[in-house]
């Protein structure tokens, strides 16, 4: 079973649906704060943790933090407590007043009386969904300059819990122990930067009613295994169609990484003042004249290869244009698997037509605002709402890229691998060439969450030496590498 991600209301839904059976509000309050301690107090034990600042706010999720404060001090943690004004729940007072009995010292407000070995932020829950005032923006960042452990109780303070996004600062968190249910915002757009390390705690039994948002991206998978009496034709024919004049790199990545991800035969189609680097590179593959290419030609290329990765390095000049326009209905209505990236998603998003469940598009946010005509900022406020919407205006299957990349088929899917390393030219045209490649290999026995997950666990492979400077061209061998793993897919 997948990991499921749920929106907010879901969440809090499920929580009204607990309470509306005679369940205890302050009884559920106690089982998450004492979960979540069980979670603790390994990592704390681990970095030998001796003092802890436990930040709490007004409401529910300041509640968790008074009964975590009491537990930890009854663990004989040296424990102090720092805390806006006590809200009015009864649940909330409750808390308090455990907190109280323990004898542990609260402070009104948020000056640090000293350093601490930890913080744990309770300050603000998943119900936040406006901009945080100046004086808790400065409450938070006074937290994030703090040394120490960092841990989030349910989601780190000021992170807006379905879209991941700062509103518009959050607190850095080393861990965040999450209650009842994953929320997108750890995962996708600003939240990983936040998160840290996420850990469910789960204290309340999935009812019928509780209706997934996403799932998360599986890690490990099992590719078919090859046969021994297969050849090349046995594994995919590989079009890249790209490559203007003054473009050339796109396309041998996309090239070459189709070939490491496994495919058997690779075209590449693109201007000829190209060919000769291509092949001093990897002279397997099979290369043609973009420029000399009649109807019947192109209706031949297409009829012999199983899928087509398509705009790399095209270009949006006049030149570019023709090419789209020679190109893209005669892929469009085939059967092949078809990969639209790059400057093809920039035609498209000019004429705009309904794409089939075969083709899958790539685009990072900015190319995703052109697609929608809107700006690359409203794609980012909301990534889930964002793509979508490119389903619903475009059909097909959809990749929005980024941090905690967005897959969208029959099902939304978030991928957690991957790493800011790989925020360099020329990715997207790596994953372009991976997608067509293991599509035109495995056809339906491969997802295509699957393959930006490879793609991600390739980048994190390379990372292992180091992000700052990660580059492109180097994913080949890790991508032979991931794919070579037998316990992959």
């Amino acid at each position: 079973m997948h990991q499921q991600v749920y929106h907010s209301s879901e969440i809090q839904a499920w929580e009204g649906r607990w309470f509306a059976q005679q369940n205890s509000a302050y009884g559920l309050m106690q089982q998450v704060a004492w979960a979540t301690t069980e979670h603790m107090l390994p990592r704390l034990k681990q970095q030998q943790v001796k003092s802890i600042a436990v930040c709490c706010g007004q409401g529910n999720n300041a509640g968790d933090g008074y009964l975590i404060a009491s537990y930890l001090a009854a663990q004989g943690y040296d424990v102090e407590i720092y805390a806006a004004a006590l809200g009015e729940s009864v649940s909330l007072q409750q808390a308090h007043a455990a907190a109280v009995k323990q004898g542990i010292m609260i402070h009104t407000g948020f000056a640090f009386q000293r350093p601490y070995d930890a913080y744990i932020d309770a300050l603000f829950g998943i119900g936040l969904n406006r901009e945080l005032s100046s004086d808790w923006q400065a409450v938070i960042q006074q937290i994030n300059r703090q040394t120490g452990l960092k841990i989030a109780v349910d989601i780190p303070s000021g992170l807006q819990a379905d879209t991941g996004q700062a509103l518009p600062c959050a607190a850095v968190a080393d861990y965040t122990f999450t209650a009842l249910g994953l929320k997108a915002g750890l995962f996708t757009g600003q939240g990983k930067a936040y998160a840290g390390v996420v850990e469910l705690i789960s204290v309340l039994p999935v009812d019928s009613a509780l209706k997934p948002l996403a799932s998360l991206a599986p890690q490990h998978m099992q590719l078919v295994p090859r046969q021994a009496f297969g050849h090349k034709g046995s594994y995919g024919h590989v079009l890249v169609i790209g490559g203007h004049a003054q473009m050339g790199g796109a396309v041998m990545l996309a090239a070459e990484a189709a070939f490491h991800a496994g495919a058997g035969k690779v075209t590449v189609v693109c201007d000829a003042k190209h060919h000769t680097a291509i092949l001093s590179r990897a002279p397997n593959i099979m290369l043609r004249d973009i420029n000399q290419m009649s109807l019947q030609e192109r209706e031949a290329l297409v009829a012999h290869v199983d899928a087509v990765s398509f705009g790399m390095g095209l270009g949006r000049d006049a030149w570019a244009q023709q090419q789209f326009e020679a190109w893209f209905p005669l892929i469009q209505t085939s059967a092949l698997q078809v990969v639209l990236d790059a400057d093809a998603l920039w035609f498209l998003s000019s004429k705009p037509v309904k794409l089939g469940k075969q083709v899958y598009a790539t685009p990072h946010p900015g190319e995703a605002a052109t697609l929608l005509g809107i700006s690359t900022s409203v794609v980012e406020f909301d990534r889930i709402a964002a793509i979508y919407a490119l389903q619903e205006k475009y059909a097909g299957q959809w990749v929005l890229k980024g941090s905690g990349s967005l897959i969208l088929d029959t099902q939304l899917w978030i991928c957690t691998a991957g790493n800011p390393g790989m925020g360099t030219g020329g990715m997207g045209d790596v994953l372009a060439g991976m997608i067509a490649s293991l599509k035109a290999q495995l056809k339906d026995d491969i997802a295509l969450h699957q393959i930006v997950t490879l793609h991600a666990q390739a980048g994190d492979l390379l990372a292992q030496q180091g992000e700052r400077g990660l580059q492109a061209q180097q994913m080949s061998q890790a991508i032979y590498t991931v794919v070579n793993r037998e316990h992959t897919v």
